[in-house]
C-alpha cells in the first residue's frame, strides 16, 4: 500500500508541475499532506514536517546567505570580466555560448557544491543569454547535467556516501570511474553542441563586426564594455528568429537595412526583467575592491572544499563581510539585501516546502517500501549482473529519493544481493554513481531550485526539458563503464 502511495505521490507531483497546474511550492506542500492522510498517518503530519524542516534548515540557511553573497559579487562587478571574456571567446555564437555554459559549469563544479556551481554559472551566463535571446531552459539543462557528472567527485557527496555505506575506500571507487565519467562529460559537451546549433538556427546566424555576414537583414545589439571603451556590436544575421524580429515572414525579400543600435541600459537601469547584465555604469560597481572581492571568493571556496567550517557558517560570514566592506553605509546594505530578497524568499521557500515532501516520504516509510519493492522485483537470473542492475536502478532511485536514502538505505541491499552472486562491492558502488547526472534535476535536490530561481525558469519547464538528456547522459556513463570493464 505504501509503495503504491509513494509512486502515486511522486507521479502526481511531477505531472502537476510539468503541466503547470500547481506551483512547485504549493505542490511540494499540499500533495504530500494529502497522501499522508491517505496513508492513514495524518495525525503524524506535523512530526514529519518538523523533522524534514530540521534536516533541511542548514541547507536553507546556506542558500539564503550564498544568494546574498553572490548577489553582492554580481552587483560590485566581480563577474563582469568573466562575462565579457566568454562573449569574446564565444564570438556571440549561440553554439559556443551553450558549450561555454557546459564547460563553465563543469569547471566550477570542482568545488563540490551544486548550489555554488549554479550561482556562479547563472551569474556569469544569464546576461549573455538574455542579450542574445537564447533559451534559458537550455542554460539550466546543460548546467545541471554537467554538474551532475562532476558531482561524482569524492568530495561531492555520492562517492563518499557509497564508500561509507559499503565500507570501501573512496579512491578505489572513483579513480577507476574516471574514464567512464570523462565519456559522460564528453556526452554533455556533445549535447551542448547540438543544442547550441539548434539555438543558432532559431535566433539566426551571429557574427562579430568585421566578419563576413551575407544575410539580408542585420540587427546590432550592444554589449556594454567598461566606461570609456567603445561598445562591441554583435551582428545577428537573418535566420528564422532574425526575420521575425525584423517583421518579415519567411520567403519575403528584404532590402539590406541597418537599424539604429540598441543602446545599453543607462546607469541603474536593467533589462525588462530587472537584470542589469553588463551595464558598466551601475552605481553598485566597486572597481577598487575587485581584487579584494576576488580573493574573498577564492578564500571562501577554498575553506568550503577544505571543510574548515560548516558551509552555512562560511556563507553567513562571507555575506556579512562582503556587505560591510563593499557597502559600509547602512542604507546601501539594506538596499542590496532588499534587491536580492526575491531570490532568497523563492529559494528558501522552495527548500522548506521540499522539507514537507521529504518528511512525508521518509516518515511514512514510503521510501523504504518503494526501494524494497524495486529490489525485490529483480529476477533471480539477473543476480550475476547486479552491477548493471544497480546502474539502471540508480537513475530512478536517485531521482525519486535523496542521496542519503539511496546510498545508505538501498545500496547495501543491492551490494548484498550482488555478493551472493559473486559481484564485488566495488563494482556495485561504481555503478551506483551513474545516475547522478539525472539526480541533479530531482525535485528533492535543493540546489536545483537555486538554478531555476536565479535563471527565472519554471521548474516544470526545466524538468520537462532536462530529464531526457540527463537520463541519456547517465546511460552513456553506464555503457562506458561496462565497455571499459569498470562496472
Amino acid at each position: 500500500m505504501l509503495t503504491l502511495l509513494g509512486f502515486a505521490m511522486i507521479g502526481t507531483f511531477l505531472v502537476l508541475i510539468m503541466m503547470k497546474k500547481m506551483s512547485p511550492i504549493a505542490a511540494l506542500v499540499l500533495i504530500p499532506a494529502l497522501f499522508c492522510v491517505f496513508a492513514g498517518k495524518g495525525a503524524h503530519l506535523g512530526d514529519y514536517v518538523i523533522d524534514g524542516v530540521g534536516k533541511l534548515a542548514p541547507t536553507a540557511a546556506m542558500l539564503m546567505f550564498a544568494i546574498v553573497y553572490f548577489g553582492v559579487m554580481i552587483d560590485v562587478g566581480l563577474f563582469d570580466p568573466v562575462v565579457r571574456g566568454i562573449l569574446r571567446f564565444c564570438k556571440a555564437d549561440p553554439m559556443r555560448v551553450v558549450v561555454g555554459t557546459a564547460v563553465l559549469a563543469a569547471v566550477v563544479s570542482l568545488d563540490g557544491d551544486g548550489s555554488t556551481t549554479f550561482m556562479i554559472t547563472v551569474s556569469a551566463m544569464y546576461p549573455l543569454y538574455k542579450r542574445l535571446g537564447l533559451s534559458l531552459v537550455v542554460m539550466t539543462g546543460v548546467a545541471a547535467t554537467a554538474n551532475g557528472v562532476m558531482n561524482t567527485l569524492p568530495w561531492g557527496g555520492p562517492t563518499a556516501r557509497a564508500a561509507t555505506a559499503l565500507k570501501l575506500d573512496a579512491a578505489d571507487i572513483f579513480v577507476p570511474m574516471i574514464p567512464a565519467l570523462a565519456v559522460g562529460l564528453m556526452c554533455v559537451l556533445a549535447l551542448a553542441y547540438v543544442l547550441g546549433v539548434r539555438e543558432r538556427r532559431r535566433v539566426g546566424t551571429l557574427a562579430l563586426p568585421g566578419e563576413d555576414v551575407h544575410e539580408d537583414v542585420h540587427e546590432d545589439v550592444l554589449v556594454a564594455e567598461p566606461a570609456g571603451a567603445p561598445p562591441v556590436a554583435v551582428t545577428l544575421g537573418a535566420g528564422a528568429g532574425a526575420s521575425e524580429r525584423a517583421g518579415t515572414s519567411a520567403g519575403e525579400t528584404t532590402a539590406p537595412t541597418t537599424p539604429a543600435p540598441v543602446p545599453a541600459p543607462a546607469a541603474g537601469e536593467g533589462d525588462a526583467d530587472g537584470m542589469q547584465g553588463l551595464d558598466p555604469n551601475r552605481p553598485t560597481l566597486r572597481p577598487r575592491l575587485y581584487w579584494f572581492n576576488a580573493a574573498l571568493t577564492v578564500a571562501l571556496l577554498t575553506a568550503m572544499i577544505m571543510e574548515l567550517l560548516p558551509i552555512p557558517v562560511l556563507f553567513l560570514l562571507g555575506a556579512a563581510l562582503a556587505l560591510t566592506v563593499n557597502f559600509p553605509h547602512m542604507p546601501d546594505q539594506k538596499a542590496r539585501v532588499a534587491a536580492h530578497a526575491d531570490n532568497v524568499l523563492n529559494v528558501a521557500g522552495m527548500v522548506f516546502a521540499a522539507a514537507v515532501f521529504t518528511g512525508v516520504l521518509n516518515g511514512t516509510g514510503m521510501v523504504k517500501h518503494m526501494a524494497d519493492w524495486l529490489v525485490g522485483a529483480i529476477p533471480d537470473g539477473m543476480g550475476p549482473h547486479m552491477a548493471l542492475v544497480t546502474g539502471v536502478l540508480s537513475l530512478p532511485l536517485t531521482y525519486f529519493m535523496s542521496n542519503d536514502g539511496f546510498y545508505f538505505g538501498v545500496l547495501p541491499v543491492l551490494a548484498e544481493a550482488g555478493a551472493a552472486h559473486g559481484v564485488s562491492s566495488l563494482e556495485i558502488a561504481r555503478a551506483s554513481l551513474v545516475g547522478q547526472a539525472l539526480h541533479m534535476s530531482s525535485p528533492l535536490v535543493p540546489a536545483v531550485y537555486v538554478l531555476v530561481g536565479m535563471a527565472k525558469v519554471e521548474f516544470g519547464d526545466h524538468t520537462r526539458f532536462t530529464v531526457k538528456w540527463a537520463a541519456l547522459t547517465s546511460l552513456v556513463v553506464l555503457a562506458a563503464g561496462m565497455v571499459f570493464g569498470i562496472i
